[in-house]
């Protein structure tokens, strides 16, 4: 049991600046243009082939059409959603394409709107995080903060996440805001191409219900929960330092992970805080050389997110009062 998450100093040694990193961790010059190198033709595969995993998955249970296959594409779906959020993650830090209204165009209209997210909004907020975490403009404060907690109370996030209460809390902001003349252009954009979504998979399948069904729904509900269980593995019960090994977890990285929760080597997430200059496909390379510096240490690694979610829920649940005397 821990009473906070944040690493011991004795964890985060003094090592920078080297050689080959600053003070900040940043690279040196010489070596940083190639970690920052955003790889154009590289990221455009990446985009359509999120779009084709969808249209495969979908597919393949309306062919199988037996509900086991439909309860296999919804399950699937949720993973989906964490590419389209760490490619919009991308686009937000300009750092998908090279070319900027490139860059700006499919991360709106092709990444973002199809997955309920105003881009433009997104970008503001998440660059307010990376500017100072935990600091007094956090805007995701009260999501990290409450931690660590108890077995429960994570218990009953999840709950909430996974049976769309945590869902709504998003979608009906969303519907609302569009009514409202600064946010409405935003709003009808997306609730377009939301149209055109269900239009287009009602044609292809002959089923109206394909779209509500295996789109928004695991939207509402899984993945609230894996939004959750991988954002509090990068945050949850940090603090608001300069060391970003204070502010950010660090977790060793495995096959299923990086299926379900963390794709696009978004989980080498300590790495993206230190520079987040450096695209997704270079996070790995520039992660050892924080390895190699001695700034990332073993005992700041968690070796699974097993174990760091059993750290954020390891408070102990309060004793039960004994009954008064008679």
């Amino acid at each position: 049991m821990a009473d906070t998450m944040v690493p011991d100093l004795a964890a985060r040694p003094d090592v920078l600046p080297s050689d080959r990193l600053l003070t900040n961790g940043v690279a040196v010059p010489a070596l940083r243009p190639a970690l920052r190198r955003i790889s154009n033709v590289g990221n455009a595969i990446s985009v359509t082939m999120v779009w084709f995993w969808v249209v495969l998955i979908v597919g393949g249970a309306v062919w199988l059409d037996g509900w086991w296959g439909y309860l296999i594409a919804f399950v699937l779906i949720g993973p989906m959603y964490a590419r389209f959020a760490i490619l919009m993650h991308e686009a937000a830090h300009k750092l998908l394409f090279t070319n900027k209204k490139w860059n700006d165009f499919v991360g709106m209209w092709v990444i973002a709107y199809p997955v309920f997210t105003p881009v433009q909004l997104y970008r503001r907020v998440h660059f307010a995080h990376h500017k100072d975490e935990f600091g007094p403009n956090e805007p995701d404060l009260a999501f990290y903060g409450p931690y660590p907690c108890t077995r429960a109370a994570l218990r009953r996030r999840l709950f909430r996440d996974a049976v769309g209460i945590s869902g709504w809390k998003n979608f009906k902001p969303l519907v609302t805001n569009t009514m409202r003349a600064p946010f409405r252009p935003i709003g009808l954009s997306i609730f377009a191409v939301q149209a055109a979504l269900w239009a287009v998979s009602w044609v292809a399948t002959g089923r109206w219900w394909i779209y509500p069904v295996l789109w928004w729904l695991p939207w509402m509900t899984q993945w609230r929960v894996i939004n959750r269980l991988r954002s509090i593995a990068e945050h949850g019960g940090m603090e608001r330092s300069k060391d970003r090994r204070a502010t950010t977890h660090n977790v060793r990285q495995s096959l299923l992970a990086r299926f379900w929760l963390v794709p696009y080597n978004t989980g080498w997430h300590l790495a993206h805080h230190v520079d987040m200059g450096v695209p997704w496909r270079n996070l790995p390379a520039f992660h050892a050389e924080l390895a190699q510096a001695g700034y990332v240490t073993d005992a700041l690694t968690y070796p699974n997110y097993r174990a760091l979610w059993r750290a954020l829920s390891s408070i102990e649940e309060p004793a039960e009062r004994e009954p008064a005397a008679a």
